[in-house]
């Protein structure tokens, strides 16, 4: 089995590889942005992606729709330090196969990368209780009414990002980037991008 991760911190990238390769059975290969990742995904064909959200650039949820479109059956594993159930349910809902996060046991993703290679999917049992919360309507998180590339942009406001250097990052015009702003400023109560960024730093988007 051939495995791609795509993430931008070296240590978790190596710590992740060596325990995938000590498999004995998967080959392991890596990739630092959104840009190569798509790259590495073309040229290696690996049966499966691993994705962190937090790239550097374009994130891993752009990065997700891009590789997507590329290849509709592509099993991807999202990977992020973020244990919000939206980020989960948006994952899932963009395609991906799994969600695991960072901060639980790490043999979390093997058994993610095996359940998704072999064609099934895989959702962490409190994420996927939480979720279940979410859907009932108890503790909603303020996010939930964003979209993917809602979460995307507020992600780069939150990094710094002006809204002409998201609209040339994300791929898309000005005016639909500031379209985007205005509707994620109605639906989080937001008066100004300034008050978007805060929304971000204070979800740990960034």
């Amino acid at each position: 089995m051939r495995v791609l991760i795509v993430d931008d911190h070296p240590i978790i990238v190596s710590g992740c590889a060596a325990m995938l390769a000590g498999e004995g059975d998967i080959d392991v290969v890596d990739a630092r942005d959104a840009e190569t990742g798509l790259a590495a995904f073309t040229t290696e064909k690996p049966d499966v992606t691993v994705v962190d959200i937090g790239l550097p650039g374009v994130s891993g949820f752009e990065l997700t729709r891009r590789i997507l479109e590329t290849d509709p059956g592509a099993r991807i594993v999202i990977f992020s330090m973020n244990d919000d159930p939206i980020f989960a349910a948006r994952a899932i809902q963009m395609g991906a196969k799994a969600y695991v996060t960072k901060n639980d046991d790490p043999y979390l993703l093997l058994t993610a990368v095996r359940e998704v290679a072999s064609g099934g999917v895989f959702l962490m049992p409190k994420i996927a209780n939480r979720l279940a919360f979410e859907k009932s309507g108890a503790a909603a998180s303020p996010l939930s009414a964003l979209t993917a590339r809602e979460l995307e942009i507020l992600r780069m406001l939150g990094r710094g990002l002006g809204m002409a250097e998201i609209a040339e990052a994300t791929q898309v015009s000005y005016k639909t980037i500031a379209n985007s702003c205005s509707i994620m400023k109605r639906k989080l109560g937001a008066r100004t991008p300034m008050e978007l960024m805060r929304i971000a730093l204070e979800h740990r988007l960034t």
